[in-house]
């Protein structure tokens, strides 16, 4: 299977107008991005719903991994939420990955508030495609 970016990702496409359309910082291993949730992504009022709280983590991920010029999927993924984040309260994401070996990478990213309070933090094993 092949695996292509047309620009309509839901987190990072600019074609997708339903999408969150975040902008990456990218660079040897790490990425990052700011998000600020709306409404529409709420599970129980006025919160940010955990499932995408896990697709940011999951995101920024692969996106780090890109920045070492290797495409890569999520295989697997364990999240830990510690704080709810409001809709409307901003956020950073950040990963960073490393290679353990053949095509198998690790992960570790986190949603934060801007004062450094941390939302979730997950663990990730990613697969060189």
């Amino acid at each position: 299977m092949e695996f292509t970016d047309n620009g309509t990702c839901f987190v990072c496409g600019k074609e997708n107008p339903s999408g969150l359309r975040l902008d990456f910082s990218i660079s040897d291993g790490h990425a990052s991005a700011t998000y600020l949730p709306d409404k529409a992504h709420q599970g129980y009022r006025n919160i940010l719903h955990g499932g995408l709280i896990s697709t940011l983590i999951d995101e920024a991920a692969v996106k780090a991994a890109s920045s070492l010029g290797i495409k890569a999927i999520t295989v697997e993924i364990c999240v830990r939420f510690k704080t709810p984040l409001m809709i409307g309260e901003r956020c950073i994401v950040e990963a960073s990955v490393r290679l353990v070996r053949g095509r198998l990478l690790k992960g570790v990213a986190m949603v934060k508030k801007m004062d450094g309070t941390i939302v979730a933090e997950g663990h990730l094993k990613l697969f060189r495609t």
